[in-house]
C-alpha cells in the first residue's frame, strides 16, 4: 500500500494535519498468548493424527508409492510453527499427558510455559465443548 504526501497541497492543508499510521503487518503474541498464524497451526492440528509425529516406515512409503498416498508425514518448514505443531497434536490427544523431550523441543523453539499453559487451556475447552455437544447430540436422539 502506498500513501501520497499532499502537505504542500493548499486545498487538501486541511486535511493533511492528521497523523497516518501504517497498519501493522501482524499482531505481536503478548506474554501468554500466540499469534493468529500459531493458533490457525493449533486448530488444524486437531485433525492431525498420532501417528503424523512418527517418521514413516520403509513399507509404509512403498504401500504409499504404490497406492498414491503420500509416504511422507505432514511437517511444516518453520520449525518453531513445526514444534507448536507438534505439541498441539499431542495435546488434542492427551491433554497434559506430553513427553518430557516433546515439552523440552517446544520451550527450545522459543516458546514460553505460559503460552503452552495457554494453548492446553484452549485445546481443553474447545475439547470439553466438543464432548457437551456429542452427548447433547446422544440425549436428543434418545439412544
Amino acid at each position: 500500500m502506498a500513501y501520497l504526501h499532499f502537505s504542500g497541497d493548499p486545498v487538501l492543508a486541511p486535511y493533511t494535519d492528521a497523523t497516518v499510521v501504517a497498519p501493522a503487518r501482524e499482531r505481536k503474541a503478548s506474554a501468554t498468548g500466540l499469534t493468529a498464524l500459531e493458533w490457525s497451526v493449533v486448530a488444524l492440528a486437531q485433525h492431525d493424527r498420532l501417528s503424523s509425529l512418527r517418521e514413516p516406515s520403509a513399507l509404509s512409503i512403498a504401500l504409499g508409492k504404490v497406492f498414491g498416498r503420500g509416504g511422507r508425514s505432514p511437517t511444516l518448514a518453520d520449525p518453531k510453527l513445526e514444534a507448536l505443531r507438534r505439541m498441539a497434536v499431542l495435546s488434542w490427544h492427551r491433554g497434559f499427558a506430553v513427553p518430557a523431550e516433546e515439552l523440552t523441543a517446544f520451550l527450545r523453539a522459543g516458546f514460553t510455559t505460559d503460552q503452552y499453559e495457554t494453548m492446553l487451556a484452549s485445546i481443553g475447552a474447545a475439547r470439553s465443548r466438543d464432548e457437551r455437544a456429542a452427548r447433547d447430540k446422544w440425549a436428543v436422539s434418545g439412544l
